[in-house]
This record gives structure tokens, C-alpha cells and sequence, in this order.
């Protein structure tokens, strides 16, 4: 057997680079490259693997959970079929890439994160930043990875490496089981050399299959279609994952099914597809929630039910309604006692699409779809309308990015009120123009995700819209996009507070307690004083970027043209009225107190017990 003298971490980096995936005859390198910040606990293993091997690129960032959101974004960008590698030092570095990590699994977008870790020889222990365990010495704080990881190993010997490797790929390329992989190495394995077989580091072509369904099952599904009045689609991430687009249009149109979008599921078909109910759930259009509320059939492709599609159990009130399953992840095809059909999307759809032959379903049930759809669109145009007041409200901010950005431009958001007033309000005409992270609703993921989105589709705009409160938590991906020549326009909006969660607590009774910028008032002892003097645009001219600030809509407007002008990365600063909502969210359970002294948690609660009457188990 010929061999390769090669230290673990040049091992690592000479295998990632020879893996490609392949779907529908189409083929690709599945790494772009390493995101990474150097420590004593990867400088000389994977750092100095990838100074030698400078056709697998390195890019310098600046912080490790930003660098997973960065990775991350740019595999949802990339329908799964391409990633970054992550690697940090241990201690701080390691840890700071769990939020990263919990992002991508819950989202199911593949990441490969390396960690450097203890000494595995333990002779020097304990080292710089080691957490040490009285009862064990075979821990690490990178155990705290297990569970937000999809697989996780330590390579503890040099030869461990042979067999964790294929491991990684067929994890990180599977549509069922992807999310982030975590590889720790110890920094004295990474840097020892071992004969590795060469054929380890050969051209490997990892296949993304497309699972076709039970034929049986797929029968049935089509007689509870047939035999429905009032069917509905609910379509998630999984659906533009597969690229079933145009096959799920085709359904739409040629049987008349209703269809209304989660977050990662919005743009599966254009906005104006005949029957788009558009958002569904918590953060739906009235036409959505009304059709939910009555449809005894629900459809749901690559969709795994969050608490937001199904406004916390509440949704789906329809005695006898039944779910048909669409999705690669059984664990998400059996949810709700649903016929679960394990398979691609598109696939299923391609089959599922003739057996339906005439089929159509009931002339008023699609009409009703179509009268609603026209009266959010005109809702959705007035909300837009300039109203000439100031503070701007955030859904003429939202209005004015709409109408500027071009066709296959990209809207970027994840924590705060901005995703549901973008899920309500973005009319979105590509199954990539609207891209947000609400499974775990990172507050941060903002600014780094857009350099990802970005480096993976460098022929789109990228609008990254922000609030002041995600903006502070993480920011500093500005300088990494000024340092590659990433440009992308980062819209922020300045309303002092939380807006979301400060609606969320006067909702509990709290009255939006700890959710404003405010001094601390030296009379009360509260928060409650002036608004603090965050200069938002000089912050974000010392990191570089070009900064436009604008104060009505028209400005906007015309700070969002020069934008698309500009060479680098552009931040638009824009005041915003807090208290200034759109309305019409349906329930969400959040605890609420169950005994109080406020009069206002009282009520609160009592609201809550009358709304959890409508919970359901679907079974």
C-alpha cells in the first residue's frame, strides 16, 4: 500500500480538498475553503496545513460564532452543495463556536467545525484554558458540542483520522442528516506525522441522492388528496433545498391547491403564483390563517413544523385534518401522525403530479385563496406607501428595500420583529430572495451571514436588514468583507430597544421592563432615563465600510441606489419608530406568570389560559 508521510492537520486539509458532490450529473467542489482565528490550539496543525496549502483558501475573521453564521449562509445560499471548514483554538475560540454550531443543526445546513483541543498525551495538563473534571480526565469543553453537533469525534491517534474523515463527508452531504460537524484535535495530534494510505487523499465524488417514495404510500397519499374539499400546501426549506420549484408551481397551478410559505420556505414559488397564501403560522397573512384554520388536509414538503408554522399548535382547527408528509428526514415525515413520505421533494412531486391526473379541488376553496392573496397584496402596498411621518415605521423601511432591490436580490434577516414583518410583507420573486435564519433566531447572524451569502452569490445584491439591538451583539464581519472586497448593503435600523421583545413583555404584562436603551434614571433606579448616544454611523465607518444615513423614505430611497454604486460594503443607518407595528400576528405561547402583584400579569394570564384552549395534539 503506498503511503503519505503527512502530519494530522496537513492530512485533514489534503482530503477536504479533493471532495466534490455530484447531483442530478452536476458536480462540484463541496469546501470553498477555512474560515479561522489562529491559537495555541491550531497555529501549528491546521494553520500551518493550510500556509502550505494555499489553493484551499483561508480567510482571517474575527470572531468563531460569526465565522459558523458566515459558513452556514453561504451552504443555504448554496442549496447544501458547498460549505466552509470552521477552525478556532481551543478554550474561548472552541466555545464561542456553539451558537454557530446549534444555528446550522437547527437549520440543517452543513458546516465542518475544527476545534483545536487538550493535549492528547496529557503530560503538561492542565494547559492554558483546559477545564478539568475531578472524576475524568477524557473531557474537554469541546464535549459541549455533542448536542448541537450531527456527529462529533476526537482524534486521539493520528490513524483515527482514516476512518473519520468519510464520516464527516457523508454527514455534512446527506439531505436527511446535515447540520454541523465537529472534529477535535488535540494540538499535539495535529501536528504529528503518520503514513497515511494515499488513497485517503484521492478525488472522492460524494452523490446526493434523491430518496424516491414508497410507491404504496404515495397511492394513498394521492386518494386523501382526491378525496379532500379543502386541501392546503405548506411548503418549508426543504422544498428549494431540492429545487422543486417549478414542479411544485406546476402543482399549485394545475390543481388549485392553496399554498402558504414558512421562513425557510418563502420563494419557493413567486409571490404572485395564483393560490400563494405567503407567510403561514404565528407571522401569517389573514388568508393563510383563515385557510389553515378550516383545511381537513395539509400537505407539507420540507417542512419540520416549528412552533411558528403551526402558531404553537393552534394553527390547523379542523376536526378531521390529516397531514400528508413530504420530506428526506423521517424524523420530520411522521410529525403530526402524518402519512410520512420519506423522499426528495422534487422527486415526489415529479410522481405524485400525474397520479393527481384532473384532479382540482373545489372551486370556492380556490377562489376564497385568490380573493385573499389579492387583499394582502393591496395591504401589503399600503403598508409600503410613504406616510410622510417620522420616525419612518419598519414596514416602509421594508417597502422601500422591496422596490429597490432587483429580482433575484436577496434579503437577509434573523432575530427581532424585522422576520415577521419581512415573512408577512417581502414579495419575493426568486426561491433565494429571501434568506433567514428563524430556527434558532440567532440575534448577530445578521453581518456575517451576508458576507456568506454574498461570497456564494456574488451576482446578487445582498440586503442585510438589521436592528440596532442584533447590530451591537455582532458587527465586526464588516471589516473581514472590507479585507476580501465583499460588498453587500447592510440596512439598519436605529428604534433604541428591542422592538420585539419589547412588544413581546407589554403582551405578558411586563410592560417592555429591560428592553430599551435608556440611561439608568439616578431617581428610580430604573432604565427608564434618556436614549442612550449610540453613534451607529461612525461605528460603522471606523470598521470600515461606506455609511449613508437617512432619515425619511425618500432618502432611503436614494441611499439605497448609491448603495448598488458603492465598491464595498455599504451601511445605511435610518431611524425607526419603535412602537410602530403592522399587526395582525397570530398566538404564540410564551410562558406567562402564573401568580403576580402586577394587575397587568394577571390579565396576561388570564388571556393565556382562554388561548391555550385551542392547543391540539394532531393525531
Amino acid at each position: 500500500m503506498d503511503t503519505v508521510r503527512l502530519t494530522v492537520g496537513q492530512a485533514t486539509i489534503a482530503f477536504l480538498k479533493n471532495q466534490f458532490v455530484e447531483r442530478d450529473g452536476a458536480e462540484n467542489r463541496f469546501f470553498a475553503g477555512c474560515f479561522g482565528i489562529f491559537g495555541h490550539g491550531n497555529v501549528g496543525g491546521i494553520g500551518q496545513a493550510l500556509q502550505e496549502n494555499p489553493d484551499f483558501r483561508y480567510y482571517q475573521t474575527r470572531n468563531e460564532q460569526s465565522m459558523v453564521h458566515t459558513a452556514a449562509a453561504y451552504a443555504k445560499m448554496k442549496n447544501r452543495l458547498s460549505t466552509f471548514v470552521c477552525t478556532s483554538s481551543i478554550g474561548p475560540g472552541a466555545t464561542n463556536m456553539i451558537t454557530g454550531a446549534a444555528a446550522a443543526t437547527i437549520n440543517r445546513l452543513p458546516v465542518l467545525l475544527i476545534p483545536g483541543d487538550l493535549f492528547a498525551r496529557r503530560n503538561v495538563a492542565p494547559v492554558l484554558q483546559q477545564l478539568e473534571d475531578p472524576g475524568t480526565q477524557d473531557i474537554s469543553v469541546n464535549d459541549c458540542f455533542r448536542p448541537v453537533a450531527r456527529y462529533w469525534d476526537r482524534i486521539n491517534r493520528p490513524q483515527q483520522l482514516i476512518t473519520a474523515l468519510p464520516e464527516v463527508m457523508r454527514v455534512l452531504t446527506s439531505p436527511a442528516d446535515t447540520g454541523a460537524v465537529v472534529l477535535a484535535l488535540p494540538q499535539d495530534v495535529q501536528a504529528e506525522a503518520f503514513d497515511f494510505p494515499a488513497e485517503l487523499f484521492g478525488r472522492r465524488v460524494w452523490v446526493v441522492q434523491r430518496p424516491r417514495p414508497d410507491t404504496a404510500l404515495l397511492r394513498k397519499a394521492v386518494e386523501w388528496i382526491r378525496s379532500s374539499r379543502k386541501p392546503m400546501i405548506v411548503t418549508g426549506g426543504g422544498t428549494i433545498y431540492s429545487g422543486a420549484e417549478q414542479v411544485l408551481a406546476a402543482l399549485v397551478t394545475s390543481t388549485g391547491i392553496p399554498l402558504a410559505e414558512t421562513f425557510a420556505g418563502k420563494g419557493a414559488v413567486p409571490y404572485t403564483l395564483e393560490g400563494n397564501l405567503g407567510a403561514v403560522g404565528v407571522t401569517g397573512t389573514p388568508g393563510a390563517a383563515a385557510l389553515s384554520e378550516e383545511a381537513d388536509l395539509v400537505i407539507g414538503i420540507g417542512t419540520r413544523y416549528s412552533d411558528f408554522t403551526t402558531a404553537s399548535k393552534t394553527a390547523f382547527q379542523n376536526p378531521g385534518v390529516r397531514f400528508i408528509n413530504i420530506n428526506a428526514a423521517s424524523f420530520d415525515a411522521f410529525k403530526h401522525a402524518a402519512l410520512p413520505l420519506v423522499s426528495d421533494a422534487k422527486v415526489c412531486l415529479e410522481e405524485m403530479l400525474p397520479l393527481l391526473g384532473d384532479f382540482r379541488v373545489e372551486n370556492d376553496w380556490h377562489l376564497r385563496a385568490l380573493e385573499a392573496q389579492l387583499a394582502w397584496d393591496a395591504t401589503v402596498t399600503e403598508l409600503y406607501r410613504d406616510k410622510h411621518q417620522l420616525p419612518v415605521s419598519q414596514a416602509e423601511v421594508v417597502g422601500a428595500v422591496n422596490m429597490c432591490a432587483g429580482p433575484r436580490d436577496v434579503v437577509l434577516c434573523a432575530a427581532g420583529s424585522l422576520p415577521g414583518d419581512l415573512h408577512k410583507l417581502w414579495r419575493t420573486r426568486d426561491p433565494k430572495g429571501f434568506h433567514l435564519e428563524y430556527g434558532y433566531s440567532t440575534m448577530g447572524y445578521e453581518v456575517a451571514a451576508g458576507l456568506g451569502a454574498r461570497m456564494a452569490c456574488p451576482d446578487r445584491e445582498i440586503y442585510v436588514m438589521v436592528g440596532d439591538g442584533n447590530y451591537l451583539m455582532n458587527n465586526h464581519e464588516i471589516i473581514t468583507a472590507v479585507q476580501e472586497g465583499v460588498r453587500m448593503t447592510i440596512i439598519l435600523l436605529d428604534n433604541h430597544g428591542f422592538k420585539s421583545i419589547g412588544s413581546l413583555s407589554e403582551s405578558l404584562g411586563g410592560g417592555r421592563f429591560g428592553t430599551l436603551y435608556k440611561y439608568r434614571n439616578a431617581a428610580t433606579g430604573s432604565l427608564d432615563g434618556g436614549n442612550l448616544p449610540v453613534d451607529f454611523a461612525m461605528n460603522a465607518r471606523s470598521l470600515g465600510a461606506h455609511v449613508i444615513q437617512a432619515d425619511t423614505v425618500e432618502s432611503l430611497r436614494q441611499a439605497l441606489e448609491t448603495a448598488r454604486t458603492v465598491d464595498k460594503t455599504t451601511v445605511i443607518v435610518v431611524e425607526t419608530d419603535l412602537m410602530k407595528g403592522i399587526g395582525g400576528y397570530a398566538w404564540w405561547e410564551v410562558a406567562v406568570a402564573e401568580v403576580s402583584t402586577m394587575d397587568s400579569v394577571r390579565k396576561a394570564y388570564a388571556a393565556y389560559r382562554e388561548s391555550k384552549k385551542r392547543q391540539r395534539y394532531y393525531m
